[in-house]
This record gives C-alpha cells, sequence and structure tokens, in this order.
C-alpha cells in the first residue's frame, strides 16, 4: 500500500500492474529524453550569436521535425493500445464477483455460490485494533485465491461510484443500471486496499475497498463458514 512520501507507484499485485508499470516507466524515458533535448536547443540558442542559414530555412530539418514526432508517438500509441486490449480479455475466470456501490459502501456477491453476499462497511477510527490503518480498513473483506482469474461485475444502486484498487490495476465505474465488467490476477497473497475513486456524496471518502488474496484451500474454508453462516 501508499506510504507517506512516497514518490512512484505502489508494488504491483497483479500482472496487469506489472505491465502498466512497465508503459509508465517506457513513456517516461521518452518524455525525458525530449525535455533534455528541447532544453539543450533553448540553450544553445540563447548563448550563442552564431546562425547557419541552411537551419534557417531547410527542407531536410523541416522533414526531421515532422517525421521525428511521428515516430515518437507511434512508438507510445503501440504499447498503449497493447494494454488497452489486454485490459478487456477475460479468459475463463475461475470466480465472479458482483460488486455493487452504494451510499457509502460496498456490497459483493459472490454469483458462482447460492448464497454468498455481504455488505462491506468502513471501520470507525474509534474501532480500529493496533496496526489498521484509517479510513482503509472494512469490515468484511473481498476474499478472492490467489493466482486465479477472478471477473468483477461492477454496477451501483443510487450514485456514481467507481471501484479502485492501485496495487491491483484495477479502476472501473460503478454506474446505476450499467453493469460493467473487468478481470485480474492477485499474484501474491495479501491484503490490498482501495477506495472509491468517483465524488459520490458527503461520505466519499469513507468507502474503503479491501481485497484479501489467500491460497486456494484457505478460500475454500472462507467461502464454506461463510456459508454456514449464512
Amino acid at each position: 500500500m501508499a506510504h507517506p512520501t512516497q514518490m512512484g507507484f505502489q508494488d504491483a499485485a497483479s500482472p496487469m500492474m506489472e505491465e502498466l508499470l512497465h508503459f509508465h516507466d517506457h513513456a517516461m524515458m521518452i518524455v525525458f529524453l525530449i525535455s533534455a533535448f528541447v532544453l539543450y536547443i533553448i540553450v544553445l540558442m540563447i548563448s550563442t550569436s552564431l546562425t547557419d542559414k541552411y537551419i534557417l530555412d531547410s527542407q531536410e530539418v523541416e522533414i526531421i521535425w515532422t517525421v521525428l514526432p511521428a515516430i515518437i508517438l507511434i512508438l507510445i500509441a503501440l504499447p498503449s493500445l497493447r494494454l488497452l486490449y489486454l485490459m478487456d480479455e477475460i479468459n475463463a475466470p475461475h470466480l465472479t464477483i458482483k460488486a455493487i456501490g452504494h451510499q457509502w459502501y460496498w456490497s459483493y456477491e459472490y454469483t458462482d455460490y447460492d448464497d454468498l453476499g455481504f455488505d462491506s462497511y468502513m471501520i470507525p477510527t474509534s474501532d480500529l485494533t493496533p496496526g489498521q490503518f484509517r479510513l482503509l480498513e472494512a469490515d468484511h473483506r473481498m476474499v478472492i485465491p490467489v493466482n486465479s482469474p477472478v471477473r468483477l461485475l461492477i454496477t451501483a444502486e443510487d450514485v456514481l461510484h467507481s471501484w479502485a484498487v492501485p496495487s491491483l490495476g484495477m479502476k472501473m465505474d460503478a454506474v446505476p443500471g450499467r453493469l460493467n465488467q473487468t478481470a485480474f490476477i492477485a499474484a501474491r497473497p495479501g491484503v490490498y486496499y482501495g477506495q472509491c475513486s468517483e465524488i459520490c456524496g458527503a461520505n466519499h471518502s469513507f468507502m474503503p475497498i479491501v481485497v484479501e488474496a489467500v491460497p486456494l484451500e484457505y478460500f475454500e474454508n472462507w467461502s464454506s463458514l461463510m456459508l454456514e453462516d449464512a
């Protein structure tokens, strides 16, 4: 999860987030190179009084500064389009979960089970135990198995919400009357935190999302206990 004074992204916990981080580094390297080149040209023009008539009016230079930016844009666009298509791919999910946004809590329904669902509310600050995070802990976590493709169906009951977990590379709007779909894989066990990322009213800041990734046998035990309690 994020920590104070953090400058970069959270550590990737899914293959898609790793791809997004690689693309970010790729794009930033291009931006740095362009910035350094432009700065060099500016300093050069300010610091020297010499001019070259072949540069002031040159067909070759005009071709270069037209073609080169086009090539740079292609180098950015191609991996970006690849990621967009990868994020839309949903191949044989092992588990389907429906997340429903309310004012101001989340509901989760495990649609592969007959009666497995619960509401997830933020734990008030006064009820937190040592080691828990303020405004990020929920009374019920969304538990998923590790290394299993999970399909997430996202909608809302009242106003716009957004289900977002940065370390998993997940962000999808929850729209009333519409069912959005996405998928992800948790690459390692852990607890991953997120929050509603769409202004949804007075208590928008109090809609945490907690995803707990556990080995498959632990997930099966958890689901059995939840079905017994239901």
